[in-house]
């Protein structure tokens, strides 16, 4: 049984096409380790795909950050810990958690997400016309990464694109490893607070978005919480345009890098969602799955793990798992595979997903047909990554055309 902690996460990306050696060594070595907490103590690195989806599906590891026991990945983040009414929809076990899921999943059925598409389509137009406007080079995150995620979730949410800036500025704090816990803590609680204050504006009319139609719905079911409906619009808001922008970019980077693959989607958009999973699964902007707590013995990879003890998925190593993928490092549009954990997995799977791949899908079709000479505008060893954030991408993409 390991006793010491060779490594101490979160670990650092050095590269944006291959994982840092650590992951290897761990899935390789000993898949499932001990590892330091940047907090304090320690916590079990689950690394490889088949033990991943194991702690992401078994109601033995909890979701419940807010248990005194739960692995700290931010330092400071006890501080934050909330009562238990206002926790999160990602904070939650059964049986509290279903409910409170299913009350939006209708928001993102397919037939839903369906009816958006012209709309995301028209948004997506706006942005590269935009850019085409702009002066060249042009910076492809500030032109459309970030815009195009962000209007999309604001419209959903009933939010005003006009204090898209607020947002973002805080979010980017939010996700920030280096950013100090009181100045986090300040940012998340000006984002919630701000969601609050929109949700109380829309309850004496609620208008026909996502808020207005959750308010009216759960006050029919006799269920409306001002807090928890608040913390659900934190999330979407928040997730909802910080993960799908530096998938663009990322996306769009390795793309331009490689030509080939952008023939072969310009030749037949049908292999563009491929396209999509394949980005989705190679570049895993979220090195964390996510982090439970054990709450019942358990053995996961041939490794006894306790009650009490914390836990933490390693989605971006289980992506690059040979036992689950050919050739794992090799970047191939074509692989067409959906059984990666880029969405997690398990009950708390990504519930904006669908709304994701579609945003994906409608930008490179979009961007790699209406402007077919574009190219980058830097070498890519001299791009600004984000090596200093929990949610990996780029802070800016020149390119031209």
């Amino acid at each position: 049984m390991t006793t010491t902690e060779k490594h101490e996460f979160p670990i650092a990306r050095t590269c944006p096409f291959t994982p840092p050696p650590a992951y290897e060594e761990i899935r390789e070595e000993e898949p499932v380790s001990r590892v330091r907490l940047p907090g304090g103590g320690w916590a079990w690195a689950v690394s490889r795909h088949e033990d991943v989806r194991t702690v992401l599906n078994d109601r033995r590891f909890s979701a419940d950050r807010q248990h005194p026991d739960f692995p700290q990945l931010v330092e400071g983040e006890a501080a934050s810990r909330r009562p238990d009414e206002d926790r999160l929809l990602v904070e939650m076990d059964a049986p509290e958690h279903r409910p409170a899921r299913k009350a939006v999943l209708g928001e993102f059925t397919v037939r839903r997400l369906a009816a958006l598409r012209p709309r995301i389509q028209e948004i997506v137009d706006g942005q590269v016309n935009a850019l085409l406007a702009g002066p060249k080079p042009g910076d492809l995150v500030e032109a459309l990464s970030l815009p195009v995620p962000s209007l999309v979730i604001c419209e959903m949410l009933g939010v005003p694109y006009a204090d898209h800036e607020f947002f973002q500025e805080h979010t980017a704090k939010m996700f920030k490893q280096s950013t100090p816990p009181e100045e986090r803590q300040a940012a998340t609680g000006a984002v919630r607070g701000y969601i609050t204050d929109l949700v109380t504006e829309k309850e004496e009319n609620p208008p026909d978005d996502l808020l207005g139609r959750q308010i009216v719905k759960l006050r029919a079911d006799g269920t409306y919480r001002r807090t928890a409906l608040a913390g659900m619009g934190f999330l979407l808001l928040v997730a909802g345009h910080e993960t799908t922008a530096n998938m663009i970019s990322l996306s769009t980077m390795a793309f331009l890098r490689d030509p080939e693959q952008v023939a072969l989607i310009k030749a037949d958009p049908g292999r563009t969602l491929n396209a999509v999973e394949e980005m989705l699964r190679y570049f895993t902007i979220i090195d964390l799955a996510t982090a439970r707590l054990c709450v019942e013995d358990i053995e996961v990879g041939g490794q006894q793990i306790r009650a009490g003890e914390g836990v933490l998925a390693l989605g971006y190593s289980a992506n690059r798992d040979p036992r689950a993928f050919e050739d794992p490092d090799e970047l191939d549009i074509e692989r067409g595979v959906r059984h990666h954990v880029a969405f997690g997995f398990g009950p708390h799977q990504c519930l904006g997903q669908n709304l994701a791949r579609m945003e994906l899908q409608i930008v490179f079709d979009t961007l790699f047909g209406r402007v077919p000479t574009l190219e980058l505008a830097m070498d890519v060893d001299e791009l600004p990554f984000k090596d200093d954030a929990t949610v990996y991408g780029l802070y800016r993409l020149p390119v031209t055309w």
